[in-house]
């Protein structure tokens, strides 16, 4: 199995307790980071929206947050798609989220058709692919000209602040006890807060998107820079080959 399995099948094991955990671990800030997120990028995208795919969706709980922006807009998402490929989070969000497509798919290889979407967000999984520069090439070939791809997660930081420190001393002693207890999963949740300190910097995410041909929008820190949002704009003038 490889490592990209490895992570996959890890998630399939958590998945029963994977919301749960998320409310305690984060004492429910992730889901202001969330509804930040899909707000400021609704209000970016100015209009209805026919198509949405959240990738790495999870239990569904983004698409919630993006429905809700929507309504606090005034405007409509006709579509949504959700993508995962861990199965186990796919049959939790089939019975949370009504009116979705759910497909099992990794972010490398999404089953959607060239220029189909006017959205793409993926929250807290970026970290989690293998081949990040895969995944956001596809992203910008599933976005229509002037979509919009929004990625929340956790960066790494060159330089530490305290607050980074005191936010590692959690992850690493905190998390993976709390995590483990809950979960009985000791293994996934040591992983987890290792994945954030290795995964890469905000500037090298920034330079990917760039490369797989996107446009920077906003690049915005929660909470003294636990979290960060990036809003990427595939150009009006671009469209799949």
């Amino acid at each position: 199995m490889d490592k990209q399995q490895r992570i996959i099948q890890m998630f399939n094991d958590i998945s029963p307790t994977y919301d749960r955990l998320n409310r305690i671990l984060s004492f429910g800030v992730d889901r202001q980071w969330r509804r930040n997120g899909c707000r400021a990028a609704m209000k970016i995208h100015g209009g209805p929206v026919r198509h949405l795919v959240d990738v790495a969706t999870g239990t569904g709980d983004l698409i919630l947050f993006w429905r809700e922006a929507a309504a606090s807009q005034g405007t409509t998402i006709e579509r949504v798609t959700g993508v995962d490929p861990a199965v186990g989070m796919l049959e939790l969000a089939r019975g949370k989220v009504d009116d979705v497509t759910f497909m099992e798919a990794p972010a490398t290889a999404l089953p959607l058709e060239d220029d189909s979407a006017d959205l793409i967000s993926i929250s807290y999984g970026i970290r989690n692919v293998v081949d990040v520069e895969g995944a956001l090439r596809e992203f910008h070939r599933v976005l229509a000209p002037g979509g919009l791809a929004v990625i929340l997660e956790f960066m790494s930081r060159e330089k530490l602040t305290l607050m980074d420190r005191m936010n590692r001393l959690y992850m690493s002693q905190v998390l993976p006890r709390v995590g483990a207890m809950i979960s009985r999963d000791k293994e996934a949740y040591t992983y987890l807060p290792e994945s954030i300190q290795g995964f890469m910097s905000t500037e090298q995410l920034c330079d990917m998107l760039t490369r797989a041909g996107f446009e920077l929008v906003e690049v915005q820190d929660e909470f003294l820079g636990i979290s960060t949002r990036f809003i990427a704009r595939k150009p009006a003038a671009s469209a799949s080959q």
